[in-house]
C-alpha cells in the first residue's frame, strides 16, 4: 500500500476510554509536531481529513456499566472510525489514526479488515505497548475499555464492542503479535496463553534484540495475510524519551529501538495502516512525546537516515 506514496490522516480525539484525562488532544498535538508536512517532505501526498465525531466526556449523563465505561459512546465513535478507515482504503490512501485512547483500534482494524475481508484477503496486526489490551468487561478491574481492544479485535468481549467489526473475529489470534509488552494483569496473561497471541516481551528484546523480534513478527503477521495493521502506543517506549503517556511504565524500548522496528516494517513493505495512541499533552513536556510519535510514524513510512 505504501507504493502508491497516498496517505490520509484521521483523529480520534477520545479519552473516554481511559481513566486519566488528556489524550483527547493527542491527536492535535501530533499535527502540531507537523507530522503531515514531514510527510510530505519525505514525498507523500497527504490528506488530513480531520477528526472523527467523539462525544465530549462532560456532555455524557452517566458513565454507564463499571466494568465496561462510556460504552455507547466508543461504539459510536470507533464505528465512525471503521467507515473512515474503510474509505480512505477504498480510495487508494493509507490510512494513518492519530489518537486518542488505545480503543480507537477496534475501530481503525475493523475498517481494514472489512476492506480486504471484501477481497477475501486475511490481514494481521502488529500491536507495540506496554500492556496487553486483551482484558474484556469480566477480566478489567478499571472497566476502560482502553484496555480491551485487541481482545475484541480478536472476537472475546463484551457483544456491542464486538459489532464494531463486520466479522468475528476481526483478526486471527495466530496473526497477532504483541511487542515490548511489560505491564500485564493474571486475566492479560491468561489471554495470551488461551489465544495463543504471540508476546515479546521486554526480556525477548533484551535477549533477541529488536531486530530479531520485528522478523519473528512479520513472519507470524504477514503469514497467509495482504499484511499488517500496525497499532503503535507510544507507552510502549520508554517514560524518559516518551513522558507524555497516561499510563507509563518504566523499562520500555528505547528511542533507536522504536526507529530500528518502525524501519523493519516499513522495509517489509507490508504494511497496511498505522495507529499511533496514547499521546497525553497534559503530561508532556514541550510536546516531546507528540514530537517522538511523529518521528515514529516517518520511520514507519520510510524515512531513512541516508
Amino acid at each position: 500500500m505504501l507504493e502508491n506514496k497516498k496517505v490520509r490522516i484521521i483523529g480520534f480525539p477520545s479519552d473516554l476510554g481511559a481513566s486519566r484525562r488528556g489524550v483527547d488532544m493527542g491527536p492535535s498535538a501530533i499535527r502540531i509536531a507537523n507530522v503531515g508536512p514531514r510527510l510530505r517532505h519525505i514525498g507523500y501526498d497527504v490528506e488530513d481529513v480531520g477528526n472523527v465525531p467523539v462525544a465530549v466526556r462532560e456532555s455524557i449523563a452517566s458513565v454507564g456499566e463499571s466494568n465496561y465505561k462510556y460504552l455507547k459512546e466508543i461504539v459510536a465513535a470507533t464505528k465512525a472510525l471503521k467507515d473512515q478507515v474503510y474509505k480512505s482504503l477504498k480510495d487508494g490512501k493509507v490510512p494513518l489514526t492519530l489518537g486518542g485512547d488505545h480503543s480507537l483500534a477496534m475501530g481503525s482494524i475493523a475498517g481494514v479488515a472489512k476492506f480486504y475481508g471484501e477481497q477475501k484477503q486475511k490481514v494481521g496486526v502488529i500491536w507495540l505497548d506496554a500492556h496487553g489490551d486483551i482484558n474484556t468487561p469480566e477480566t478489567s478491574d478499571s472497566g476502560n475499555i482502553h484496555g480491551m481492544p485487541l481482545a475484541h479485535c480478536l472476537g472475546v468481549g463484551h457483544k456491542d464492542l464486538l459489532s464494531i467489526g463486520d466479522k468475528i473475529p476481526m483478526i486471527d489470534p495466530s496473526r497477532a503479535v504483541l511487542i515490548g509488552i511489560r505491564d500485564l494483569d493474571q486475566g492479560e496473561r491468561n489471554a495470551i496463553r488461551e489465544h495463543g497471541v504471540r508476546a515479546f516481551t521486554m526480556r525477548d528484546i533484551d535477549e533477541m534484540g529488536m531486530r530479531n523480534v520485528v522478523q519473528e513478527a512479520l513472519k507470524i503477521a504477514c503469514n497467509g495475510t495482504a499484511g499488517f495493521h500496525l497499532s503503535f502506543d507510544v507507552d510502549c517506549m520508554d517514560p524518559r524519551d516518551a513522558p507524555g503517556v497516561g499510563t507509563a511504565v518504566r523499562g520500555g524500548t528505547t528511542y533507536r529501538e522504536g526507529h530500528l522496528a518502525m524501519e523493519i516494517l516499513h522495509d517489509s513493505g507490508k504494511m497496511l495502516a498505522m495507529d499511533i495512541t496514547e499521546v497525553n499533552p497534559v503530561l508532556d513536556t514541550s510536546n516531546q512525546t507528540a514530537d517522538l510519535a511523529a518521528e515514529m510514524v516517518l520511520s514507519a513510512f520510510g524515512k531513512r537516515i541516508l
